[in-house]
This record gives C-alpha cells, sequence and structure tokens, in this order.
C-alpha cells in the first residue's frame, strides 16, 4: 500500500511539472501543446494577413478578369498555320493559344455577265459608270467570267436586297450569283491574357506571324 501511495505521489509530481512546461525540453512534448499562444507566436508578419468578406473577393476576382486581355493572329491558312504554330512553340509555353476558325470570304455576289466579249464588258462599264455604280472585275470564278462585281455578300438576303436596289436604280441585268467556297481559315487567339503575357504575346515579332497579334474581334 504505501508503494501505491508513493507511486500515485510521483506520478502527480511528474504531471505537475509537465503541466507548468518545467519538462517541454526534456520530454519534447510542449505542455500546451498546438493552441493558439504557439501558432500565434510562429506566424511571420502577421500585421500583413486581413481576413477579406466574400464580397472582397469577388471584387478582387472581378477586377483581376477586367485587367485580362484576348489577342490574335492571322488569318492563316492550312501550310502558314503550321509555320506559325511552330515559330510561337518557341516562344510561348504549349496551351497558351488555341484554334478558332473564321470565315473571311463573302458567297454571294451581285454580278452582271457573262460579257461575250471586251467591247459588251466596257459598254456596261460605262453605263454603270454613269449611274454612279460601283463595280469590279470578277475574277477567281472561271464560270461566271468575264463579268463585273457589283457587290460581295455574306448572306444570299443582303445579295438580294442589294439586287432589288439597284433594280430601282435602273440595273436590268444584274443578278445574284453564288461565289466559291472561301479556302478554310484560322485564327491563333490568347485569350484571357493577364498583363505579362498580354506584354509578352504583342511584342512578338516573327515573321510566320505576319502582322503578328492585336485584339480579337469579338464578332468572330
Amino acid at each position: 500500500m504505501r508503494l501505491l501511495v508513493a507511486l500515485l505521489l510521483l506520478a502527480n509530481l511528474v504531471f505537475l511539472a509537465w503541466s507548468q512546461g518545467w519538462l517541454d525540453e526534456l520530454s519534447g512534448i510542449p505542455a500546451d501543446g498546438d493552441r493558439e499562444p504557439e501558432r500565434l507566436a510562429r506566424q511571420v508578419r502577421p500585421e500583413t494577413v486581413r481576413v477579406l468578406t466574400p464580397q472582397a473577393v469577388a471584387a478582387a476576382a472581378s477586377a483581376a478578369d477586367a485587367r485580362r486581355v484576348c489577342l490574335e493572329a492571322g488569318p492563316f491558312d492550312a501550310p502558314s498555320l503550321l509555320a506559325a504554330e511552330s515559330a510561337l512553340s518557341t516562344t510561348l509555353p504549349g496551351g497558351s493559344w488555341s484554334r478558332h476558325a473564321v470565315d473571311t470570304g463573302a458567297r454571294w455576289a451581285v454580278v452582271m455577265g457573262r460579257f461575250p466579249n471586251r467591247e459588251a464588258q466596257l459598254r456596261k462599264e460605262q453605263e454603270l459608270t454613269r449611274l454612279r455604280v460601283p463595280f469590279e472585275p470578277l475574277r477567281g470564278v472561271p464560270d461566271l467570267e468575264p463579268a463585273l462585281a457589283l457587290g460581295r455578300y455574306v448572306q444570299r438576303e443582303a445579295a438580294e436586297a442589294a439586287l432589288a436596289q439597284l433594280t430601282q436604280r435602273g440595273i436590268q441585268t444584274a443578278r445574284v450569283a453564288e461565289l466559291p467556297a472561301p479556302p478554310a481559315s484560322v485564327m491563333l487567339r490568347v485569350e484571357r491574357a493577364d498583363p505579362d503575357l498580354a506584354a509578352k504575346v504583342s511584342g512578338l515579332r516573327l515573321d510566320a506571324l505576319g502582322k503578328g497579334f492585336t485584339p480579337c474581334a469579338r464578332s468572330s
């Protein structure tokens, strides 16, 4: 019984010494554990820490997005596209840019012709000049040449509307014709570029990029 009492007394003394922190260095187990006072003491420059409200976080994110810009280069056909991407791969990290297909040509035109000879075309050009109707020789469409183009349009409806206006002005022999599909064309776009990346991209001077990167045309 005396031994048990002595052991209990010894255990209480050891616990008291540990709880007061007297045995921290000896035991390696701090009496206060990892509680707030110790964590606060280990902070580095705590005065720089700020607690933000959800509204402040949203405002900061919005401000960061506002500084991002969209830049694009092109358009490129298939061979020039490969050359441009090869040049970019030596200056920008992979995945910095993406491809965006674009429609670069009109598909419809108001035309006059096919003329049987050069004299007939000249007479029609003189008539159009007198009526102050703009025109240009139609080229690249062998099935319609020789002919004159009085306007080119992306949509047939626009071409039909233009033809109706020309008819009111006395042009009786014009018609709407479908043009060959333009070759496939692609823009290279860097979207949501931060200020550092935007400065780097805008400053690129590579022959394969042509005129280089400019702000994106959002309509594309």
